[in-house]
């Protein structure tokens, strides 16, 4: 537990909302950077999405990581040398945990602490900047200097309209836990997402029959090529700098070599090039489909009864129908005015860094096309010595002058498909150099005697 003097006024502190992943690096980096830190969680243990007990886990029972350990772990902190190339989620838990332990991070947390209401408060803090008013449940008002919102993406399930009515079973995959709900039923899993390919490949193993509908063709990347995770085969090609072209040419080389063309396969082909929509990670999506356990469809015409009719003409009788289609960017806490909307999305600086406010970060708001971890450490890194220098009187002026035009292309060279899932995606390579570029130039902008992180405790 945090200390917390029982003042409603913190405007000294940074409250970050949320103890998963992202929040946990938020707090340490802060902490770091000389901040008093608290850390609100509306749960009663840390790890969010990781956490498989936890109401805000979006886990299945079988998840297991789709990006290799050293493109997942945080920048100080490796994992275990006896974790396996993808760990499963228990692992992760246990990863997160141990990352708390080592930076004492227990100390900045409340937990079983619900946010119900953020909003912008009329009174100056530290900086000289407005302070935030974070209202909790039970009524209680605290007055925070900065605020670092930490609670992830993957709130609200996004299920999408089709003329008719579905009779059968029906659960967006933000509710699938384990894979004993399908036996013996008839199953569709609508999306092509990685949580899609996943649940209709438990689907294979357990169903009468597994049905897999998708509105476009897509890239399936196997976890391994050469015999080596397939994300640090990239990760070769982005560190020796090879243009995106060449890239995209060598990975058709070697999807082609491994599995042969996808049409073979029985996969529909893709509509897009390699690597214009977030990568879907999955070896055994197209083992299955060739060998009959999985039919892949199209997309859903109309639902009528227990029957789902295609736009190919077809129908299947469906007992189980699974919605694997993503989620809504909500902060339900928060008016998305203050987060600089454009179309109703919150649109910050690297997806960061609010074009205004000073004192108003998020954390993790990202989908990159690999681990998040050790972005997210990059992004904390960078607000830390950012609201460092805001508290010390002079704001970096050439981020404060940037962030005013959030609007940037962080797609490295890939041109992503123009779909809502999409918003959020980064070419993490390419995101990663900014990140680290800002954080150098931040740093050389501290004051010279001071150094711009403390040493771990």
């Amino acid at each position: 537990m945090s200390d917390q003097s029982g003042s409603p006024d913190r405007s000294g502190r940074v409250c970050v909302i949320g103890a998963g992943s992202s929040g946990l690096a938020a707090a340490k980096n802060f902490a770091a950077a000389g901040f008093e830190v608290d850390v609100l969680e509306s749960c009663t243990d840390l790890g969010g999405n990781w956490n498989y007990e936890s109401p805000a886990a979006r886990m299945y029972r079988s998840t297991h990581t789709i990006s290799s350990k050293p493109g997942t772990e945080y920048l100080d902190y490796p994992m275990p040398e006896s974790y396996p190339d993808y760990p499963h989620h228990e692992k992760i838990l246990a990863y997160l945990r141990g990352y708390a332990e080592r930076f004492d991070l227990g100390r900045f947390i409340e937990y079983e602490t619900h946010v119900e209401r953020v909003e912008r408060s009329a009174e100056p803090g530290h900086s000289g900047e407005a302070c935030w008013d974070v209202r909790l449940a039970g009524g209680e008002l605290r007055r925070y200097g900065a605020l670092v919102i930490a609670n992830g993406h993957n709130n609200e399930p996004r299920t999408p309209e089709y003329p008719g009515h579905f009779e059968g079973e029906s659960m967006h995959s933000a509710e699938y836990r384990v894979s004993e709900i399908l036996l013996g039923k008839s199953v569709l899993v609508v999306g092509g997402g990685n949580s899609g390919c996943d649940i209709v490949v438990e689907a294979a193993h357990k169903a009468n029959a597994a049905f897999h509908s998708t509105r476009r063709g897509y890239h399936y990347l196997p976890k391994y090529l050469w015999g080596q995770p397939s994300d640090q085969i990239a990760g070769l090609t982005h560190a020796l700098r090879i243009p995106m072209r060449i890239q995209r040419i060598l990975g058709m080389i070697s999807l082609r070599l491994a599995r042969g063309p996808q049409a073979r396969l029985g996969l529909p082909e893709p509509d897009h090039r390699l690597f214009e929509t977030h990568p879907i990670v999955n070896t055994l999506l197209p083992y299955f489909v060739q060998h009959g356990a999985i039919t892949p469809k199209p997309d859903i015409a109309r639902l009528a009864g227990r029957r789902v009719h295609f736009v190919d003409g077809t129908s299947e009788t469906i007992d189980l129908l699974v919605w694997a289609t993503g989620y809504d960017i909500t902060f339900p806490f928060l008016d998305i005015e203050y987060l600089n909307p454009s179309e109703g999305l919150p649109r910050l600086y690297k997806h960061v860094f609010h074009p205004e406010y000073d004192n108003l970060f998020v954390m993790g708001m990202i989908t990159p096309d690999s681990g998040q971890f050790g972005i997210v450490d990059w992004q904390c890194r960078a607000a830390a010595l950012y609201l460092r220098s805001a508290y010390e009187g002079a704001p970096n002026a050439w981020l404060k002058k940037r962030k005013r035009t959030p609007v940037e292309d962080l797609g490295g060279g890939v041109r992503y498909q123009k779909t809502y899932r999409h918003h959020l995606e980064v070419e993490h390579a390419s995101y990663t150099r900014a990140l680290k570029k800002l954080v150098r130039r931040l740093a050389r902008g501290m004051c010279a005697t001071r150094p711009p992180f403390r040493s771990p405790s």
